[in-house]
């Protein structure tokens, strides 16, 4: 995983309250490696989905905690000098300040969620 990676993060909320949704239409619709959506705001966070293969780079915020929760498939997440595996149905918190990335070998599909604020790229 040593190119680079494209990324397609977007930034207008797909669903508003009060509708249904079904992740795995936005997921099949999808036909980029590096695919970011902010699906519905909930309170002050938004709930983002993502559809990743290949690595996004180290960065962090500065005063946002960040919650990945994977869907389906593996995803690494290099938190300072550890790496942490994450399969379907697990979850990890970046903590407000601490330099992360995810890299996902193959095609995963995860939720993160985090204030609305947040810049997805970090601070």
């Amino acid at each position: 995983m040593n190119k680079k990676t494209e990324y397609n993060i977007r930034t207008d909320i797909k669903f508003s309250a009060m509708t249904k949704f079904d992740i795995a239409d936005v997921v099949n619709a999808n036909t980029e490696k590096w695919f970011n959506q902010p699906l519905v705001e909930v309170n002050d966070s938004v709930v983002r989905l993502g559809v990743l293969e290949g690595e996004f780079h180290f960065h962090k915020h500065d005063d946002e905690d960040e919650l990945f929760y994977v869907v389906d498939g593996k995803l690494l997440l290099d938190v300072e000098d550890e790496t942490h595996e994450l399969t379907a149905g697990q979850g990890y918190v970046a903590p407000k300040g601490v330099v992360h990335r995810t890299r996902a070998p193959q095609k995963v599909v995860v939720l993160v969620t985090a204030s609305a604020g947040v810049t997805p790229t970090g601070d």
